[in-house]
């Protein structure tokens, strides 16, 4: 390795190390991103006395499971974003039904339970969206290669 041609001395390491692959229609980083957020979100609501349809067990163990599915969601395993779209699913419809619920029984939209309920639920959503997206995309990969 030769550093006196390159400025700066860090030389040509393109050999060594091979570039980055964007993996086609993987939206694995993004539901990782929601998923810790969403993990986040829990923990501060139930610490501040959020009325959640989870009791504070539930709630703790819910955003561990959350962090750990982000922490093994790969481009490579399809069964990771199978459980993936799971948790999104049980989430929109957990925190989904509840944010309802609070707004019909008169709950204002500036209550911290509602507004924690519904960016749940708005969390999960999202993530459902992004995890469909890569399964359908392992599903085409056949086709598109």
């Amino acid at each position: 390795m030769n550093s006196e041609n390159s400025e700066g001395g860090g030389g040509d390491y393109s050999n060594i190390v091979p570039p980055a692959r964007r993996v086609k229609h993987y939206h694995g980083s993004e539901t990782r991103v929601l998923f810790v957020l969403g993990a986040i979100v829990l923990i501060v609501a139930q610490s501040t006395g959020a009325n959640l349809p989870l009791s504070t067990t539930g709630a703790v163990t819910s955003a561990v499971v959350l962090v750990i599915a982000a922490g093994i969601t790969n481009p490579v395993q399809g069964w990771i974003h199978w459980l993936n779209a799971f948790l999104a699913v049980y989430g929109t419809f957990l925190f989904g039904i509840a944010a309802v619920d609070h707004y019909r029984a008169g709950m204002s939209i500036f209550d911290p339970s509602f507004a924690y309920t519904e960016a749940l639920a708005l969390i999960s959503l999202i993530a459902l969206y992004s995890t469909v997206k890569t399964v359908r995309g392992f599903h085409l990969r056949l086709h598109l290669i």
